[in-house]
């Protein structure tokens, strides 16, 4: 490669990132002005009107409610509060009783934790408490104990949490952000297969499993989302009329967990193909990029609800030209991947809205229709 083309590859790089972080930043942008608006708030009520001198804490934890939970509302932003004060409170009692000084930051660290765990909070609040703890323990003392920098973080994370109802994050937006990688690698996956079974590649079958395997994670990341959107739409009136949406996004992360999970015996079928040197039929080969084309239109109809009609599509025709494989093979291996092929698309269509009987009716038309008379 020449250096000119070197430039124009790592300018398409740096244009392809920045794109991306532009687009990033715009989803985000609501929730960034959010904990902006809400540190202010929170230091001018703790300074003005109850009258504190430096009302450190208030912003702190109204940052610290807010900040560290773009994308993730509801009742793990009432954790984050609840630990930030917890930790503050405790932390400043202790550091009256017993000073500060390293084994000093050990021992509150410690009873801070222990407090969250008391208190029946999840990861969240008690992670929350013991850093809020550190923050008390390692600032200067004050003269003597007035509840000052407690009631600061009470304020701060009360205004954090009115903040998160009244300018709360789009849950709808939040959800897709995390459903999009999802089917995006899915999507990839299928290609990588049809690659392999054209080329004989048992290697590349082989990383296709393995990628296959890695997706758990991602589907609880994607119900996770939900389950704070869903939340989002209880506790912000403005976001209530976003649950319908939610529901229906939600009703699809089975079947595709489903076509996740198929995917991995697709990949398994296609080594036993390759090691018994069964040759896949054209037919079989291109049923299975159909399945990434009908993921690729599933992934953009989150946004176009028109592709709905391209990802059904793709996931029928892939359905009909696995049936036609069986045609010309006898191969036991083939007819695995074929009986897969078709399970998947089964599974790409509920995730597009159909019922089960309804997933089942369309594969089971669209074969009988390609059937010759």
């Amino acid at each position: 490669m020449s250096s000119s083309d070197s430039f124009a590859a790592a300018r398409e790089t740096a244009r392809s990132v920045s794109r991306s972080r532009l687009r990033e930043l715009r989803e985000v942008w609501l929730s960034i002005v959010q904990v902006g608006l809400a540190a202010a708030i929170a230091y001018l009520i703790a300074r003005q009107l109850v009258g504190h001198v430096s009302p450190f804490f208030a912003p702190i934890a109204a940052v610290l409610t807010l900040g560290l939970s773009i994308g993730q509302r509801g009742r793990r932003a009432i954790e984050l509060g609840v630990g930030v004060a917890l930790g503050i409170g405790i932390a400043d009692l202790l550091v009256m009783a017993i000073g500060t000084g390293v084994w000093q930051l050990g021992l509150i660290v410690a009873l801070a934790v222990a407090a969250g765990v008391l208190a029946g909070g999840g990861t969240l609040l008690v992670n929350q408490a013991a850093v809020s703890a550190v923050l008390v323990t390692t600032l200067p003392v004050p003269a003597g104990y007035s509840g000052a920098r407690f009631l600061d973080a009470l304020i701060g994370a009360a205004v954090a949490l009115v903040a998160n109802a009244l300018i709360p994050s789009h849950p709808m937006r939040m959800a897709r952000r995390e459903f999009e990688p999802l089917l995006a690698e899915l999507a990839s996956i299928f290609d990588q297969l049809a690659g392999a079974l054209t080329d004989r590649d048992r290697a590349a079958a082989a990383e296709a499993l393995a990628r296959g395997r890695r997706g758990e994670p991602a589907i609880a990341t994607v119900r996770s989302a939900l389950r704070a959107g869903v939340e989002t739409t209880v506790i912000a009136p403005p976001r209530r009329a976003s649950r319908s949406a939610l529901d229906e996004l939600a009703a699809a992360v089975d079947p595709i967990d489903f076509a996740w999970r198929n995917s991995r015996v697709l990949a398994r079928n296609t080594l036993r193909s390759i090691d018994l040197e069964d040759p896949a039929p054209p037919d079989a080969i291109e049923s299975v990029r159909l399945l990434a084309d009908a993921t690729r239109a599933l992934d953009r109809a989150l946004w176009e609800e028109s592709a709905i009609v391209e990802a059904r599509g793709a996931a029928t025709r892939a359905a009909v030209l696995a049936t036609a494989a069986l045609a010309d093979t006898a191969n036991l291996s083939v007819s695995a991947i074929v009986s897969q092929v078709r399970s998947i698309a089964v599974d790409l269509l509920r995730g597009s809205g159909m019922n089960d009987d309804e997933a089942l009716a369309a594969v089971r038309a669209a074969i009988d229709g390609a059937a010759p008379a």
